[in-house]
């Protein structure tokens, strides 16, 4: 029985259509947002509750909101870790915390029948309002946060994304990495973890998705079961905003590899920002859409010189990274560098052609179902969507907003948007001398 429940959820496929995701909200009595989709097909149920309580949320306490999520499940109520474990497996069902820079969120994936579905629920309410953060499990996960950050000393990549956000954010709560530091988080004790949680995991603070072969009866039963035990509190402040940086730098980090990180961006898109769709557009063309893009095409295909190159923007509450990124010989970094600025000045002087944009629209339009076609997904999405406050209609209209770009929208946005003046550049590897020298 339970081998099947478990295959039942690795194939939870949903069967519905693009037009019948269907986004209802409503609020909880204790004033908690609600969202909520119904479909139909396999009996199952992928709940979320999302905190605005990402690493954004930390004060000085770099890494503060990414250990406490690695605690919230290590022990709650009368249960520990095992019990816990053993109580999901026991009805099939998966749960999980993860922490972004925004939020933070906890995740249940579970079959609708009522006995079932009552076990899965009661532990993650228990989780969710009672966790224990014992000492015991602090020490532990505090040690294996603090081994992981200090491998990443050893890691040119993360070297590279550390130095990036630093340069494009400052003394922004972005700017700081999401597991925290050495120095904040060996200073941690399990104290600071409670008075995290009792700031940021209330219910003014959350919101609920739920989506799945529940009704709306179901699914407002739900919501508040899971949010009336926690304590009203209050949303946080709002974040700052970001500030542009003033001019363009150059960084690079010593490090003995055969290889060069490279790392090319400035703040670019927030999830409201009214240039997405163009900037969106636009970058599938430029690094985005991976073996067919510009600068995959300039500088893997014609030149060879980096395995891949790929651009992104990663929008958050406030405007996230406009990233470019590519790995190269040491020897070649100069070279990389410069056909990658070329690339990007090429493309915000002159946009994309006429075939390059239809080509993008379809590839866009044409998968895109495709990105939320199981529950989880779906309730991915609905997610976003819900947290950023963004339109209930996004999803039906997403495609619609991407016929309507054209190639002087998109010229227009990034001409605006990219300013090749303020480009933080960071490179990580080993220098090599020139010939001669």
């Amino acid at each position: 029985m339970r081998i099947f429940l478990l295959s039942l959820i690795l194939l939870s496929f949903s069967e519905f259509s693009l037009a019948a995701a269907k986004i209802e909200h409503w609020q909880t009595i204790g004033g908690s947002r609600v969202y909520y989709v119904h479909t139909e097909g396999l009996p199952m149920a992928d709940i979320q509750v999302v905190f605005n309580a990402g690493s954004a949320s930390d004060g000085q306490q770099f890494g503060l909101s990414a250990l406490t999520a690695d605690l919230v499940n290590t022990g709650a109520g009368k249960w520990d870790a095992d019990e816990i474990a053993q109580r999901f497996e026991s009805v099939g069902a998966q749960f999980g915390v993860s922490s972004s820079m925004d939020t933070t969120t906890l995740s249940l994936r579970t079959l609708t029948d009522k006995t079932l579905f009552d076990k899965a629920l009661e532990t993650m309410q228990v989780i969710l309002t009672n966790p224990a953060f014992n000492q015991v499990d602090f020490k532990r996960e505090q040690r294996r946060t603090l081994s992981g950050l200090k491998q990443q000393e050893e890691s040119p990549a993360a070297l590279a994304s550390i130095a990036f956000y630093k340069a494009l954010y400052g003394t922004h709560p972005y700017a700081h990495p999401e597991s925290g530091v050495i120095k904040t988080v060996s200073g941690f004790k399990v104290s600071d973890i409670r008075s995290f949680y009792q700031k940021f995991y209330v219910s003014d603070n959350a919101i609920v998705v739920i989506v799945g072969a529940l009704s709306r009866q179901q699914a407002e039963q739900t919501a508040e079961y899971l949010l009336a035990e926690l304590p009203q509190g209050k949303r946080p402040e709002n974040l700052p905003d970001v500030a542009m940086p003033l001019k363009a730098t150059q960084q690079h980090i010593e490090f003995p590899s055969s290889q060069t990180h490279v790392l090319v961006g400035l703040p670019g898109s927030y999830r409201k920002d009214p240039d997405y769709f163009n900037l969106y557009v636009g970058n599938h063309i430029l690094g985005g859409s991976g073996l067919v893009s510009k600068l995959f095409d300039e500088i893997r295909e014609k030149r060879g010189l980096a395995y891949s190159a790929s651009s992104n923007f990663m929008p958050m509450l406030k405007p996230g990274p406009f990233l470019i990124s590519l790995q190269t010989r040491n020897d070649q970094t100069n070279q990389a560098l410069q056909v990658l600025n070329q690339t990007l000045a090429d493309f915000i002087n002159k946009g994309p052609t006429e075939a390059e944009l239809t080509a993008a629209k379809k590839n866009i339009t044409g998968g895109f179902a495709m990105r939320f076609d199981t529950n989880k997904e779906l309730a991915g999405y609905v997610a976003m969507i819900g947290f950023y406050e963004m339109p209930l209609d996004y999803l039906d209209t997403f495609q619609k907003k991407t016929e309507e770009v054209t190639v002087a929208s998109i010229t227009d946005a990034f001409k605006r948007r990219i300013n090749l003046q303020l480009l933080q550049t960071i490179t990580v590897g080993k220098t090599v001398e020139k010939s001669g020298k």
